[in-house]
């Protein structure tokens, strides 16, 4: 397995807009790989790796379940994100099902912009998930940092994210927890999406709550069932913040801002193109039935608007387009670009803790 987006590189075809033929051979690609990842689904891959194989250097983020360190492989080389989820908050928040779910997706992926399972592994006290590093850091670094993106920058992150969603949908797979801090900015300076905790292969409509209150849908909200189409309608809030260096809906308290979401109604800085605002308008839609991606074009509608005219689309998916921005890595370690987290202290246990519960794993 190839170590970077490198391993996904295909032709749908070049040449002006992208039209249904087009589309139709770009389908069928994808089709072909959501067979492999069914097929990677179907197996129970084995652990390939063990900690000792691993030096820990510097914490790249916390979480509700652990904590990631930036990791080198003492065989190769390589740098790796190492996710250590702890298993007694695992169970003890009921997430032990959530965290076989987040591995068996990881280990199928196969896509540019999406972040895979290179290894994993478990211990007494942790499981381990290794992920490529990915030294750019968080995009909602970036994005705090100047404020606000140009239009041209939202277009060319925002374009990498509807092709990893149409991915992730082809997939089945709802990504569901679309915002800055799961994108990630690669050396080349394109996009990974990660933090697969939320993500959930469902076929027909599922009822959970969750998700961060800015980019909930409506339908999640009000509890009517639901699938891919609240990823499009997250893909419209990503859109205004990248553009205006805030969401459309928000609020000190959750529930003012859930009020708003339903409503549906936001206001547009001065400075956004009519493109743009076009856009967005036709994906925060309250009404799923009018919003991009879930009409009877599906993702054309986004590929054919005038607000991407400027978007080779294969041209992108190949990872052929300049970047607006080329994050500073001085070498494949680097941690500049993510924020300084304190250490934390790893747990250890002579007992291998919670057995029952990851026998599987």
């Amino acid at each position: 397995m190839a170590e970077d987006s490198n391993r996904f590189l295909t032709s749908i075809s070049s040449g002006g807009g992208y039209s249904q033929v087009k589309q139709e051979q770009y389908t069928l690609y994808l089709r072909k790989l959501h067979k492999e990842f069914l097929e990677i689904w179907n197996e129970t891959p084995e652990t390939t790796a063990k900690i000792s194989d691993f030096e820990k250097y510097k914490v790249l983020g916390t979480g509700a379940f652990g904590i990631v360190y930036l990791a080198k492989h003492v065989t190769t080389g390589r740098y790796y994100a190492m996710k250590m989820l702890e298993k007694e908050k695992i169970v003890k928040l009921k997430q032990v099902e959530h965290s076989f779910y987040e591995k068996k997706i990881l280990c199928g992926l196969n896509f540019p912009f999406v972040v895979y399972m290179k290894y994993f592994f478990k211990d007494n006290v942790y499981l381990y998930y290794i992920l490529p590093f990915i030294p750019g850091g968080e995009m909602f670094s970036h994005l705090r940092k100047l404020g606000k993106f140009e239009e041209t920058t939202s277009k060319f992150y925002g374009a990498q994210v509807i092709l990893a969603l149409e991915y992730l949908h082809a997939l089945d797979l709802v990504y569901r927890d679309l915002k800055p801090e799961n994108i990630l900015i690669d050396r080349h300076g394109y996009i990974k999406i990660t933090d697969f905790g939320f993500c959930k292969l469902i076929h027909g409509r599922t009822w959970t709550l969750c998700g961060t209150p800015e980019y909930l849908a409506p339908e999640i909200i009000l509890s009517k069932g639901y699938g891919a189409t609240v990823d499009w309608w997250s893909t419209g809030v990503l859109l205004f913040e990248m553009s205006a260096g805030y969401p459309p809906f928000f609020a000190s308290d959750p529930m003012r801002i859930y009020e708003k979401i339903v409503a549906g109604k936001y206001r547009c800085p001065s400075h956004f193109t009519m493109e743009l605002k076009d856009l967005i308008s036709h994906v925060l839609q309250v009404d799923v039935t009018r919003r991009y991606g879930n009409l009877k074009n599906g993702v054309l509608d986004f590929k054919n608007h005038k607000w991407f005219k400027e978007i080779d689309w294969d041209a992108l998916l190949n990872m052929r387009l300049q970047p607006p921005f080329i994050p500073k890595v001085k070498h494949p370690g680097d941690t500049t670009n993510f924020e300084v987290f304190e250490e934390e202290k790893i747990k250890e246990s002579p007992t291998n803790l919670f057995e029952d519960e990851f026998a599987n794993f």
